[in-house]
């Protein structure tokens, strides 16, 4: 496991974590511009994101990244593996965040809206300044929790030929003869990066709590 160790960190610096930041940047944008349209769009738009949000959560993950990588190129649209991972894990980032922000942003109460046009705000600066601040603090713990499942749906890239952590432990484990030990080694480095990012979730919450007003304090 000691020799193992390097190469797997290495991996997962170089193709995990950038696969995960990139994936749940381009997916959180997505999912922003989704929601968005689903809630002020017009109805041919919201009826083209609603239909890629049904199709996106309701096949799995796995069919879809073959479906890019393996099936495409069919057509004649060919992806290397490691962008080939990245749409598709930004497509399925953006589907379930669209829905988490939707619920945020609904759950404004519409007189933070009537506020924010009584001081002249347009509607894109109510939305930049007062309605996307108090949805954000909603939404932190369900967008935390995607991006905590995200760092683990990644291992999926390596059906692709992805080099990433899991890939590499399937490599040294066809050299050793020892794939107990590697993949509970991949396990469990796994889960000292999900359980660091889940004390950073529950920081980040505390923060946020900071700045809400305790129900029933006093007036």
């Amino acid at each position: 496991m000691a020799d193992s160790l390097p190469s797997l960190l290495y991996a997962g610096l170089v193709f995990t974590v950038p696969l995960t930041l990139l994936s749940f940047a381009g997916g959180l944008a997505l999912g922003l511009a989704v929601a968005l349209i689903r809630l002020f769009g017009p109805r041919p738009l919201v009826l083209l994101v609603r239909g890629y949000s049904w199709l996106v959560r309701g096949t799995p993950l796995l069919v879809q990244l073959f479906v890019i990588f393996y099936g495409l190129p069919r057509i004649g649209i060919v992806f290397d593996p490691f962008p080939a991972a990245l749409l598709g894990f930004v497509l399925s980032v953006g589907a379930y965040t669209s829905e988490v922000i939707r619920a945020a942003i609904s759950s404004v109460p519409k007189a933070q809206w009537e506020a924010a046009y009584s001081l002249g705000m347009s509607w894109s600066q109510a939305m930049r300044r007062t309605i996307l601040p108090q949805a954000g603090r909603v939404a932190v713990p369900p967008l935390a929790n995607s991006f905590i499942s995200l760092v683990k749906d990644t291992s999926l890239a390596a059906v692709l030929t992805v080099p990433e952590m899991f890939q590499a432990a399937q490599r040294i484990a066809a050299t050793t003869y020892e794939p107990l030990l590697l993949y509970l080694e991949t396990a469990l480095i796994y889960l000292l990066l999900s359980t660091v990012l889940t004390w950073l979730q529950e920081r980040l919450e505390k923060r946020f709590d900071r700045h809400v007003a305790p129900v029933g304090g006093a007036s």
